[in-house]
């Protein structure tokens, strides 16, 4: 970089606020200058004057871009981009990136996706709460408790994260088949022993859907009333993704009705969720508050990525990762 230019590093509060805000911020090269907030439009001179927004899960507004005039990068530091307001960046010929091509979530989110299911599997939550309450709960739970092993896992997304989970079923011995809007590398099909079939298809067949696609307005709700229905009433879901990808309402529904089993989920609509959420008093569901990719190494990787990510582009090179 050649000359100092303005970063404002946006971390909403739900994520770490301004501490994890001072993390990333350590980590821009001296040339510069930082401001660290937990809203863009929390130092409107800050905002101003930004020509880089990273924003942590932040929301970026059409409003905030409009009031940064010398805006020229938007950066998140996640995987998902769905928190900015993309029609309005192209407007601005502002481009928007994301860390995906990084890996910097992928173990987590794949380890945490592995963690609800074998929950589920193995009624981990019920047992430890009869456990806690004096109930020796085995002949009631055995009937429930299953394997992973020789199960079929839909994977929903086979992307960096989505490959993943599936690399992680091969060594449960599970088959895997996936869906999305284009098949993957053949090479990656045989390595992972994976097949390509079609959404409804995949929800037919799978003992475990998991999600691992971003969230746009073609795939806000994918999993509805309607499709939910198509599962076996012994699958689970699971989604790390986007709480928005599934119809919460829908799948309390379901689950109310003992099709799907169960569910784990790490991801809201909206984040977090209120005390109206019916999930939250869903049967047979495992809760985790969107801790897949921030273990104490993602964060680290999260963090390097999005900056290397602006810096490079700050300092004249063309940005990775560009989702609009």
């Amino acid at each position: 970089m050649t000359a100092v230019k303005n970063v404002l590093a946006v971390v909403s509060p739900h994520v770490g606020g301004r501490s994890t805000g001072a993390g990333l911020a350590s980590v821009f090269p001296g040339e510069a200058h930082v401001t660290v907030v937990e809203r863009p439009d929390e130092d409107p001179a800050a905002l101003r004057t930004a020509h880089v927004i990273v924003t942590g899960l932040a929301p970026v507004t059409a409003e905030h871009i409009a009031a940064a005039p010398e805006l020229e990068l938007i950066q998140c530091a996640s995987h998902g981009f769905d928190y900015v307001d993309l029609e309005a960046a192209r407007a601005r010929n502002v481009p928007v990136c994301n860390i995906g091509s990084s890996g910097a979530e992928k173990q987590n989110v794949a380890e945490q996706t592995f963690a609800l299911m074998l929950a589920l599997a193995k009624q981990l939550v019920p047992a430890h709460t009869a456990l806690v309450e004096a109930d020796w709960a085995l002949p009631r739970l055995q009937r429930s408790i299953t394997e992973l092993s020789g199960k079929t896992l839909g994977v929903v997304g086979l992307g960096h994260i989505g490959e993943e989970v599936a690399r992680r079923a091969v060594a449960f011995d599970m088959t895997i088949v996936y869906a999305g809007p284009q098949r993957v590398d053949a090479d990656i099909e045989a390595r992972l022993g994976a097949r390509h079939v079609e959404l409804d298809e995949l929800l037919r067949i799978s003992d475990y859907v998991t999600l691992h696609t971003p969230l746009t307005d073609a795939t806000r709700h994918l999993l509805d009333a309607e499709r939910l229905a198509l599962m076996k009433p012994t699958a689970f879901v699971i989604n790390t993704a986007r709480g928005a990808l599934i119809d919460q309402d829908a799948l309390a529904d379901a689950l109310e009705k003992g099709t799907p089993a169960g569910a784990g989920i790490d991801v809201f609509d909206p984040e977090p969720p209120t005390s109206a959420l019916r999930l939250l008093k869903a049967p047979n569901v495992v809760l985790s508050p969107h801790v897949a990719g921030v273990t104490r190494e993602t964060l680290v990787r999260i963090a390097l990525a999005a900056v290397q990510n602006a810096a490079d582009f700050l300092s004249g090179k063309e940005p990775r990762d560009i989702v609009s």
